[in-house]
């Protein structure tokens, strides 16, 4: 009776295991920059004084023996801004993503509130330690995402609107032991689902996992394409306490400009202080520095101090958060519609993970 009992038990364990997994989350916000209209052109959150929605996000997840998938599917315009340039080579910099852009109402609809494809992979472990995944990914590069449940700040960071947000392709991954690992891949250039048939698959990638000590995780990252450019970026984390968590993800992008005198792209580090006050609430710093090079010898760069709450209750998260960018040229407009070099913002978010 006993050997039956726990063969039933490792059959149920099995299933149990092998179950369709569903999760997902909703987000709504409400921002008002104090110059009375919208300044900070990062990827999310644009809309001034306005209740505003993001996304609803839905992610399924199943692993059958040593097989796998992920599929991601999210509404709104949150996950439209997610879509990213259609190549690398259209970088945002410091300017909104839709600034200037008229729609007609069919278009509108298309543009904010039509499903897209976050992620839709399948996974096959060769061993315990190596796999190999192709599809359409999350990318490998950076800090922050795109679903507002992996970041602590509501608003995003510029490196992150200016990297690549997704990247079709294949990779093999290989985790030599806990503490060391990389990551080798082909890919399409960033954010698109297919290549030009005339180039096919254009970029390179790679990443390097190293976790020196308990609780400090660091990834190295490089990708490069001639349709893309190329970008090398540091992400690291380290749990210093219970309640202190410090990251850093500096960033380095160039991209070659017909008829520039050099390489154009951009630089910039952000640096992350979160700390939980009690086990619900938990403030957050996120201290940005991006500079832009057009490769014709201008150069602009911007300082974004960013400081967010997280007060939760069960699955529901609320971010009060206040950010001010300096900008090093008139790249803002003050309350007298004039032109001037910094901004000032409040938003509230409500973010619901389930």
């Amino acid at each position: 009776m006993l050997l039956f009992s726990g063969i039933l038990h490792a059959q149920e364990a099995e299933e149990e295991d092998e179950s369709l997994k569903i999760s997902g989350s909703v987000d709504t916000y409400y921002k008002y920059d104090f110059s009375g209209t919208a300044n900070i052109g990062t990827s999310f959150a644009d809309e001034q004084n306005s209740i505003s929605i993001g996304m609803i996000d839905l992610l399924f997840e199943k692993t059958t023996g040593k097989t796998s998938f992920v599929g991601e599917i999210a509404f709104g315009p949150r996950n439209i801004a997610g879509a990213g340039p259609a190549s690398g080579t259209e970088i945002a910099f410091l300017q909104p993503r839709f600034e200037g852009v008229t729609d007609s109402a069919s278009s509108f609809f298309l543009k904010d509130f039509a499903p897209r494809i976050q992620n839709l992979y399948v996974s096959y472990a060769l061993t315990d330690q190596i796999s190999i995944t192709g599809g359409y990914m999350g990318t490998f590069v950076g800090y922050e995402l795109i679903s507002p449940t992996g970041n602590f700040n509501y608003s995003t960071s510029y490196l992150f609107t200016n990297g690549p947000f997704q990247n079709a392709g294949v990779k093999l991954n290989y985790d030599v032991n806990d503490r060391f690992g990389v990551m080798v891949g082909v890919f399409n250039p960033w954010n698109v689902y297919t290549a030009d048939p005339e180039i096919g698959p254009s970029s390179i990638g790679a990443q390097v996992y190293v976790s020196p000590v308990d609780g400090w995780d660091a990834y190295v990252n490089f990708i490069a394409g001639g349709e893309s450019g190329t970008e090398i970026d540091l992400t690291t984390t380290y749990q210093v306490t219970d309640n202190l968590l410090l990251g850093l993800n500096a960033a380095s992008y160039s991209s070659t400009t017909l008829g520039a005198d050099s390489a154009s792209g951009f630089s910039g580090a952000a640096l992350y202080v979160n700390y939980g006050l009690t086990d619900n609430a938990a403030l957050g710093l996120r201290a940005e520095r991006f500079n832009t090079n057009d490769g014709f010898g201008g150069k602009d760069g911007v300082t974004a101090i960013t400081l967010s709450g997280n007060l939760t209750s069960g699955g529901l998260t609320l971010i009060p958060e206040f950010r001010v960018d300096l900008a090093s040229y008139d790249a803002f407009t003050d309350s007298n519609g004039a032109a001037t070099s910094s901004a000032l913002q409040f938003l509230l978010a409500a973010v619901y993970a389930f």
